[in-house]
């Protein structure tokens, strides 16, 4: 067994698909199929159940799939161990980020770090806030960014400045004109929110039982499962959404939203890190430049020395 047929197992049992699976590590189908045949082979153990064009994990593929990312999870920490011997030359950071902080707040710290470290290979991802978690705590994310906070024993989480969640609708609401919202047109309204996971309907929902609202009180006309979603069914009448500041600038400058006055708290972003886990000095370095500036608790070299 060798870490690339792990690493293949986990591409194709994390999508279900051989091809998407080969195409996202960049390899050949061909190669994919012959190294899970090789797996099951030598092993005498089915993998995946065939069911016409579609394939899925068997009982003892889920089994050997937490055992296989805990595997390579080691090997990825081993080689972030030699990669900071290099001092910053060489090696690659995993991050997995909620949709607000992926798409908006991230990407400026993320070009000022490869303008500085060209050679460290940054891979992102998107997720909401629990899959961000559970990306981080399974080893999958070296470091994780969300919106919402988490109760995570195995995680150290910090916070850092985040952003505003700001009310808006379409010009054409029936509030759009209203100088401040109450409590009142709070319940009375249609509502536009993000799917159940996501940080945003999260501290939506925290802020709104400060005023003895709670989400069975909304008339909630869609869930959407991203903020582009939300905001274009916003600007279609749908409804109103809690979104945040950062997603809605756009469409408020351009007049397409309107902000009536709701007072919502800021929000802090969270940094995520498996407290059990090596921090690189990739992961030390972005996580200074984005204001983060303590250090995750698995850093430990002085019982190195």
């Amino acid at each position: 067994m060798t870490l690339e047929q792990l690493r293949i197992f986990v591409a194709v049992a994390e999508r279900q698909h051989v091809t998407q699976a080969a195409h996202e590590i960049n390899i050949t189908q061909s190669a994919a199929s012959s190294a899970i045949a090789a797996l099951e082979e030598r092993y005498a153990v089915k993998l995946f159940d065939r069911i016409g064009r579609r394939i899925e994990l068997t009982e003892a593929g889920r089994t050997f799939l937490i055992e296989a990312r805990g595997v390579l999870a080691r090997a990825a920490t081993a080689e972030k161990a030699l990669a900071d011997l290099a001092g910053l030359k060489r090696g690659s950071l995993s991050i997995y980020a909620s949709q607000t902080i992926v798409n908006y707040w991230l990407p400026p710290f993320l070009a000022i770090f490869h303008r500085r470290y060209p050679d460290i290979h940054l891979k992102l991802k998107a997720g909401n806030t629990q899959q961000v978690a559970a990306a981080t705590h399974e080893g999958i994310a070296d470091i994780g960014f969300i919106e919402g906070a988490i109760d995570d024993p195995h995680l150290s989480v910090r916070s850092i400045e985040g952003d505003q969640l700001v009310v808006v609708v379409a010009p054409n609401h029936v509030f759009a004109g209203k100088e401040r919202l109450e409590p009142a047109d709070i319940k009375s309204m249609k509502w536009v929110l993000r799917e159940p996971g996501s940080g945003t309907r999260g501290e939506f929902e925290t802020a709104l039982k400060s005023l003895s609202i709670s989400l069975p009180d909304l008339d909630v006309a869609l869930e959407l499962p991203s903020n582009e979603a939300v905001c274009a069914a916003v600007e279609a009448g749908a409804g109103a959404t809690a979104i945040s500041n950062l997603v809605a600038e756009a469409g408020l400058l351009s007049g397409r939203l309107v902000s009536p006055e709701f007072t919502l708290p800021r929000r802090p972003f969270y940094v995520l890190h498996h407290k059990e886990r090596y921090a690189s000095q990739a992961e030390l370095a972005l996580l200074e430049l984005v204001g983060a500036t303590v250090k995750p608790p698995a850093r430990r070299r002085e019982s190195a020395a």
